[in-house]
């Protein structure tokens, strides 16, 4: 796992939500405001036009960035609620084909 103090989130990173209402959900980051907080969006339940102001160390880094995302943020400064859903459904279909694999090692 990625420490979160010594990582620095990018836009279209996807992350897993730690704490709140939201836990255990993935999200992605859809904006950066400072050094501490993000905007975390998954366009589904919380949707871009609504993202959620997230504190850095209530959320788990992963290391998947979305290209679509980043290329969206970028060109328009927006992205739709699809692509974030696309996003995150993309990771998780991923995730299960690696474990599937037996990627995972059992502890």
């Amino acid at each position: 796992m990625v420490s979160e103090s010594d990582s620095v989130p990018n836009i279209g990173q996807l992350v897993r939500i730690l704490k709140g209402r939201d836990a255990d959900r993935l999200g992605v980051i859809v904006g950066i405001l400072d050094g501490r907080f993000v905007l975390v969006a998954d366009g589904d339940k919380r949707k871009f036009d609504r993202a959620k102001r997230k504190n850095l160390s209530h959320l788990e880094l992963l290391d998947f960035t979305s290209p679509e995302v980043v290329k969206s943020i970028l060109e328009t400064g927006r992205v739709t609620n699809g692509k974030l859903r696309y996003a995150v459904a993309k990771f998780s279909d991923e995730k299960v084909i690696a474990l599937k694999k037996g990627d995972q090692v059992d502890g």
